[in-house]
This record gives C-alpha cells, structure tokens and sequence, in this order.
C-alpha cells in the first residue's frame, strides 16, 4: 500500500518525469561531444554516412532551430494541457483534474519535449569553430541525436494532439474514473469466497465526541486535519502490539480529519489500566505516523472515491446549464457496474493481526448502502426531471439485485427505492411518463423483494 501511494502521489504530477528528462538530456549533452572526440575519426565509413556532415557553423543553425523550436512547442503543449484541466473542473467535475494529471502520455510528452530542448542547448556549447587558436569540432553523433529528437518530437506533437483530443472527450473520462475505481476495489477489498447474508452490512459510524464506547475504550484525537488517504496496516498494528492494546480507526479513508477530533480508539489490554493522558498522547503521535492525511482525496484505499466521481459528473450533466441526461444515463451504467462488482467482495470492518496472529488493529470500512447512496442520491436528486434517467437508475436497482445471489443487500435497495419512489410522486410528469415509471419501479420493487432469503 505505501509502495502503490508513492507511485501514486508521483504519477499524479506532472514534473517529475520531465525534471528527470533535463537532467538526463543534459548529461548525454555533455557525455556525447566528449565521446565524439574519442571516436568520430575512427568510425567505419558506412556509418558516418548517416552522422550530421555539416560544418560548425550548419551545427549550430540545426542546434538553434530545435531548440528554439522545443521550447516554443512545450509552452504549446503546457498550454493545452491547462486548458484541458480547466475544462474538465468547470464542466464535470473538479475532482477529475487528478486524472488528468496521472495521464502518463502527458507526462512522457513533456519530458520529451523539455529533454530534447535541454539537450540541444547543452551540445550547442560544445561546438567549435576553427580559429587561429583551435581547431574546428563538430560532435557528429550528438548533433545526430539532435536531429533524430527533433523528428521524435514532431510525431510526439502530432500522438499528443490525438490524444488529448481522445481523452477530453466524457465517456474517455468516465473509463478512466471507472478503471481505476475498478482496480481500488480489487486492491483494498478482499474477495469474499463464501457470503453470507449478513456479511455486508455496514459498520456502524463512530460515536460522537463526548459519548461512550463500548468496552471502555478510549478516544484518540486526530493528528492533522484534512482527508484519510491511507492507513500504513502494519505500522498500525507494531504500535497497538507495542502497547499491548488494541486500536480501531473509526473513519474511512476518504473521511475528513479535524485535528483534535476523535478519529480512532483504543482499548488497553485485559491486563492493565486504561491508559493514561501521557500514554495517549504517545500513542497519539504514533497514530500519526502511520497514517497519510492530505488536503486532497485519492483513491489509495478510498474505493468511494471514485463512486463520488463519477456521480459528480452525472449531477454536473443534470444542471439547468447543461442539460445533457444521456451523459447522466452513462454515468449510471458505469455505477451499476461497481456496484455489482462490490457484490464479491468483503466490505466489513478490516481486522490487522500481528506477528503473532492476534488482531491489533481494526480499520473501519463503508458498508455497501453507504457505496449504494453516494452513487445514486445525487442523481436522483436532480435528475428524476428526466424520464430516462429515472428508467436507468430503476435499472440499476435490477442488475445489482439480480448480482445479490444471497439477497444479503435487499434491505439497502429497498431503502433507496422508496426514497425514488417519493421522488417520482414529488415531480410533474404526463400520465404516459408516470405509468412507465410506477410500472417500471414496481417490477424492479418485486424482483428485491423476492430475492429476500
């Protein structure tokens, strides 16, 4: 998990691989000319056939003009890509801006682009013109180089501009939302081998600051403020085993921190007494070391995430200024699918053991009405209006329902089809769209019920 974090919080920006591209093209600048001096005069004939021939003056016009010319692309290319952010914030969702940013086809460009440029300037200053004081050097292979960067670059500009074209377009966007969110369930969720009917119920929400735990556990204080991003599971239970107790954190990730707020609780062991102030503010700082806060969700270990996407982008397509339902139609096909992909997973609370085999950490898990909810309450919130939205989400009651073999979420649809159902009485339709509802939503409300087991 700390590994895929890391990968993640590079991935998602966009200087990284371009600050390694300079300095790499800087130090081949450098390397290459001194190589050239080595060996050109000893290169067999049928290769220097293919090397830059020109004179010290032809090196510097093909040097300048591609570095002159890089730099000026780049700036292009920086400039679409800000573009493209800021029309994905302003006409989907601003919480898509973080693809955006992981697109590693952007990331390669740039450095590319930026590295062909560093180079360039840095073999212009190897060039050398016979004077009455030296003699003529050309580093041939390195102006080669050059030029084979240069013709590298153009068809880059030509694969990016195709690109981007491809991935502003909301139905690449919602692929991608998906995907990812596909793969953070199959990451952070186990499978669950054999369900049973209760398995999946969701964990209760922790008690409010002041109330009583249970078994005379006490409150931890959250560290920072801002969103649970990770939990470091093996860190988490060293420092329970360390202090002999066992520590649960009562939020998801995904949640916002208060610093503190209670975000967690501890149990002492059988053997001893509750702990004291001191200790707390111990286990405290230790808490605070295993677990990744920022100001910024990401899908880590946050499968909810991108359920809370993609409903953005369907409740951004209902808004009376857009007014594209068949984007909200979309959208809800893609939540049907998560949503009937969480159906084979385990969604309790998460149990950490340590070496020993004995549970010391307990991390808190959304129970899937909270998955069901944050999917389609928006959406039918601001598009039952329309028809064929409310006819999609009366369809994606069906298709999850008909993916609960065991009947084990019927209580979680069925709550959420009464709600639709208020919805369809609370807004105007012709008597042809409302009959085509309400018979719609009583063969889906039939079809829950008798999965019931």
């Amino acid at each position: 998990m700390r590994a895929h974090a890391i990968r993640a919080a590079f991935s998602s920006r966009l200087w990284p691989l371009p600050v390694f591209a300079v300095a790499l093209a800087v130090a081949s600048g450098v390397g290459l000319p001194a190589l050239d001096a080595v060996v050109d005069d000893r290169l067999p004939e049928v290769l220097q056939v293919y090397l830059f021939s020109g004179g010290a003056e032809a090196a510097r016009s093909v040097l300048e003009a591609i570095s002159g010319s890089l730099i000026t692309v780049t700036s292009l290319t920086f400039s679409l890509t800000v573009v493209t952010l800021q029309l994905a914030s302003s006409q989907f969702s601003p919480r898509l801006l973080r693809t955006f940013t992981s697109d590693s086809f952007v990331h390669w460009t740039l450095a590319l682009f930026l590295g062909t440029f560093a180079y360039s300037l840095t073999v212009l200053r190897s060039v050398r013109s016979g004077t009455a004081g030296g003699t003529e050097f050309v580093p041939d292979i390195a102006v080669t180089v050059a030029f084979l960067l240069a013709i590298a670059s153009v068809i880059g500009l030509v694969l990016f501009l195709a690109h981007l074209t491809r991935e502003i377009r909301v139905e690449t966007m919602m692929r991608n939302v998906h995907s990812e969110t596909a793969a953070t369930i199959e990451r952070v969720l186990p499978t669950h081998p054999t369900p049973t009917a209760g398995a999946a119920a969701a964990p209760g929400r922790p008690a409010a600051p002041g109330e009583p735990t249970a078994s005379g556990g006490q409150r931890v204080l959250a560290p920072s403020s801002g969103f649970l991003n990770m939990v470091d599971e093996a860190g988490l239970a060293a420092a329970a085993r360390e202090r002999g107790a066992v520590v649960r954190i009562d939020v998801w990730a995904g949640d916002s921190l208060i610093a503190g707020v209670p975000f967690a609780t501890a149990w002492a062991g059988a053997a001893r007494e509750p702990f004291t102030s001191a200790e707390l503010e111990d286990l405290t700082r230790q808490l605070a070391d295993v677990v990744t806060v920022g100001f910024e969700r990401t899908n880590d270990q946050d499968p909810v995430f991108g359920f809370r996407q993609l409903a953005d982008v369907g409740a951004r397509a209902l808004s009376p200024g857009t007014n594209d339902p068949t984007t909200a139609v979309h959208v809800i096909g893609h939540l049907s699918s998560l949503l009937c992909m969480l159906m084979e997973r385990e969604l309790r609370d998460h149990l950490v053991q340590d070496a020993d085999g004995r549970v010391r950490a307990i991390i808190a898990r959304p129970g899937f009405d909270h998955f069901l909810a944050t999917a389609v309450s928006q959406i039918r919130h601001y598009g039952m209006q329309d028809v064929e939205v409310g006819l999609r989400l009366l369809t994606l009651f069906e298709e999850v329902n008909w993916c609960d073999h065991l009947g084990a979420q019927r209580h979680a649809l069925e709550s959420q089809l009464a709600e639709l159902r208020e919805s369809i009485e609370h807004h105007q339709y012709t008597s042809t769209e409302k009959h085509a509802l309400v018979d719609r939503f009583d063969q889906v409300r039939f079809a829950v019920a008798a999965n019931a087991r």
